[in-house]
């Protein structure tokens, strides 16, 4: 049997969580499983999705469905970012520079999220002292959308002063 080709358009995912979570009710303990899942094609494109279930295999999948549905696109330039860039959710700050041809040098969820997002070399640092996966997650992906907005800036300005 042949292994099977990629699809150009096919996406990566990875699971940067998964926890057991209680809810306690009149009959008891009520468990459920929480995922959260990064999706990414490696090219420019990731989404971040958070979603919950009676199962584990119910809360990938609801986690991978939400994060295909909520991918951005990330603003690179030859394999790096354009200039740093910090980001924030919750009690969360992540610092991203740019760093030509040196290579990821990033912590665990970062680096995960800058992988599936093709990029090639940066250099991250969780600032604040919170160990939570899924808030630093989302202040990479603020760190990834504000990027978006200032490579559109720079394209505006680039734009300007060639006329």
């Amino acid at each position: 049997m042949k292994p099977r080709a990629k699809k150009a358009n096919e996406l990566e995912s990875r699971v940067l969580d998964l926890s057991r979570v209680t809810r306690v009710a009149a009959g008891g303990r009520r468990l459920r499983f929480r995922a959260v899942v990064a999706v990414g094609d490696q090219k420019d494109r990731l989404g971040l999705g958070v979603a919950k279930g009676l199962s584990v295999r119910e809360a990938i999948s609801k986690a991978k469905r939400l994060a295909e549905k909520k991918m951005i696109t990330v603003a690179t330039k030859e394999g790096t970012i354009f200039c740093s860039v910090i980001g924030k959710a919750g009690a969360s700050q992540v610092l991203l520079r740019p760093k030509a041809g040196q290579g990821l040098s990033a912590g665990a969820t970062v680096r995960v999220l800058c992988q599936l997002a093709g990029v090639k070399s940066l250099s991250a640092k969780v600032l604040s002292r919170s160990k939570n996966s899924l808030n630093i997650a989302r202040a990479t992906l603020n760190a990834f959308q504000q990027l978006k907005d200032y490579a559109a800036k720079s394209d505006k300005i680039q734009a300007a002063s060639s006329d």
